[in-house]
């Protein structure tokens, strides 16, 4: 594997500080990698009141598998009574969740918050709904952008 394939092949770390899990993802997160990706959030969202924080800084480009496995942890998260947060500081990224209507969806922070022991509180649930009825991202179709 040549050092170019390295930088974008997709990485993952976790780690439990104060409660909160803390999942770094890196690397490029689309139709080949979202898979993995998605059967880990699964695992991470599958307790009651599951406090997710997922550092996105790593990654170097996103498409609408990768919004969708964003999706989909914010729905299981929030359906069992718990709290997503995503980090980025890319505008890259803002954009490309301005593009598919799903800026106000998620908690977005742009370096990782403060986690002090505390009580989960539900993100908020203002904004529009990131699923359609068949529980996928909705049909929008956008292009893909590198998130730096």
């Amino acid at each position: 594997m040549s050092e170019n394939t390295r930088a974008f092949a997709p990485f993952h770390t976790e780690r439990l500080d104060s409660g909160v899990t803390v999942v770094e993802l890196g690397g490029e997160i689309d139709l080949r990698t979202a898979p993995a990706l998605t059967a880990l959030l699964d695992t991470l969202t599958t307790g009651r009141r599951p406090d997710l924080v997922v550092d996105l800084r790593p990654v170097s480009f996103l498409d609408c598998s990768g919004l969708r496995l964003l999706c989909r942890a914010r729905n299981r998260t929030l359906a069992r009574h718990g709290r997503l947060r995503l980090v980025s500081d890319s505008g890259h990224f803002l954009r490309i969740l301005a593009h598919a209507r799903l800026s106000g969806v998620f908690e977005v922070h742009t370096h990782l918050p403060q986690l002090p022991a505390h009580t989960v509180a539900p993100a908020p649930t203002t904004g529009v709904t990131p699923t359609g009825p068949t529980g996928r991202c909705s049909g929008r179709t956008f292009t893909a952008l590198p998130t730096r």
